[in-house]
């Protein structure tokens, strides 16, 4: 009797339905899943004119997805990723730079402060000694900044390194991903859950580096850099490589297909994106234009002070020692000058007089050439250098905050086509679970009149 293959193909259909709900539910917390929802069609009516049909079938399991609003989602990802990953470092230096009581520029004051109080008794022998302790403390402060700058370069090498590994292990399995999706696929296998998989492994991916996604015929999903070289091609990945040159810099590139090319230094986004730009755009300028300012500011002091005369009349000594590869030591003060022997008097035969210290004094203002200030005096040499940090801290915080609010906002507009609705599921539920009843009730029926045909012929 068809009324039984109508009811017998709706039971069915909601059972289907009912499943699909049921997995919704299940999975209402778990990160990434995409809905599925059945897709019912009513079968041909049978070869005669009283026919309403034959019944339903579930003609397909819809995956409720939206391209677009996944590709926003990645974007957003890889500009959270950008801003994310430099802020720790900024805020350090920041803090390192713009301590008031152990930063750069109040050792410098300290040390000024020590030469204008020498000059009013250059023969004082405590003051003299206090220029040489305040030189020294100045200098520590010059090479722990250069330190703390070093390491932080170092930092940045090393977690460029662990995350581009970290895009080379996501790649592969994206690459593995797409060759299970495409098999499935081609099977008539639903292969939802492996389709989420993947684009949680893209979304990774993303915060890495920035990507662009293309979407294949056979499932499978393409992955390219920026820049435009391949990172997934079907089931084929390719793999980024990290190399260091003489100068210490790091040079990234991509192997694909026994070809490799060479990364651009900029514009990657992501976390790769947002280390290269740290090194290069804030800790590379920052570490030259301290190196340039220790180098021109002791050379300038051991200069002036070799041109006047010591307490006994000698010509002065140099006061600083200058080692540009030395992290640690990159200035310091000559162990084996003597207080008598610094070089203020402009007259050998008048240890009393400061005409030369006053020269030394007059090096704060003088003109500095620096890698990222231009032409600045020493006075205002840190102070701009600590605003321009600042500054730089400041806009990425702007920007951090910025790229937060997006990838919010993102997560919900998927959210809102793919998440999991517990409201809706519930509706569903019990819409299907009334036409599974509906339908065992039809079949109820058509069993009571067949029993009754029965009777009625027996």
């Amino acid at each position: 009797m068809s009324i039984i293959n109508n009811a017998l193909s709706g039971s069915l259909a909601a059972q289907v339905a009912l499943n699909a709900t049921s997995q919704n539910t299940a999975n209402i917390m778990t990160p990434g899943y995409t809905r599925q929802g059945v897709l019912l069609t009513a079968l041909k009516p049978a070869n005669s004119v009283l026919s309403a049909g034959s019944g339903v079938e579930v003609s397909a399991l819809t995956r409720f997805a939206d391209s677009y609003k996944s590709q926003q989602m990645w974007r957003a990802a890889t500009s959270l990723g950008q801003y994310t990953v430099t802020q720790p470092y900024l805020t350090q230096l920041e803090q390192v730079m713009g301590d008031s009581t152990a930063g750069l520029n109040s050792g410098l004051d300290a040390f000024f402060s020590a030469l204008n109080a020498a000059s009013v008794d250059p023969t004082s022998s405590p003051l003299r000694q206090q220029v040489i302790t305040t030189g020294e403390a100045m200098a520590q402060r010059f090479n722990s900044l250069n330190q703390v700058l070093s390491n932080q370069r170092a930092s940045v090498q090393q977690q460029r390194t662990a995350a581009v590994g970290q895009v080379n292990t996501l790649s592969t399995d994206i690459a593995t991903l797409n060759k299970q999706i495409s098999a499935a696929m081609a099977s008539g296998v639903n292969a939802s859950g492996l389709i989420d998989e993947r684009d949680q492994k893209v979304d990774s991916l993303a915060s890495l580096v920035g990507v662009q996604v293309v979407d294949q015929n056979d499932g499978t999903r393409s992955v390219s850099l920026r820049s435009g070289q391949p990172l997934v091609v079907g089931g084929i990945a390719a793999t980024l490589g990290v190399s260091t040159k003489v100068d210490g810099s790091q040079i990234l590139s991509v192997n694909f297909a026994k070809e490799s090319f060479k990364l651009p230094v900029s514009g990657l986004g992501g976390q790769l994106g947002g280390l290269d730009e740290l090194e290069h755009g804030v800790l590379v300028p920052t570490m030259q234009s301290i190196t340039d300012m220790a180098s021109q500011m002791s050379s300038a002091f051991n200069t002036q002070l070799q041109a006047g005369y010591g307490m006994d009349g000698s010509p002065g000594k140099p006061l600083f020692i200058f080692d540009a590869s030395s992290v640690t030591g990159m200035l310091r003060v000559d162990s084996s000058i003597s207080a008598q022997a610094l070089g203020f008097s402009s007259d050998p035969t008048l240890p009393g007089d400061s005409a030369n210290l006053k020269q030394v004094i007059a090096i704060q203002q003088a003109p500095l050439a620096l890698a990222s200030l231009g032409t600045v005096s020493l006075g205002d040499a840190v102070t701009q250098l600590v605003g321009k940090l600042g500054m730089s801290s400041q806009q990425n915080q702007t920007s951090l905050k910025t790229a937060q609010t997006v990838r919010s906002q993102s997560e919900d507009s998927w959210a809102s086509t793919s998440g999991v609705n517990q409201d809706e599921e519930a509706m569903n539920l019990v819409q299907y679970q009334q036409m599974y009843k509906s339908n065992m009730k039809v079949i109820a029926v058509a069993n009571d009149l067949f029993d009754a045909t029965l009777s009625m012929l027996g």
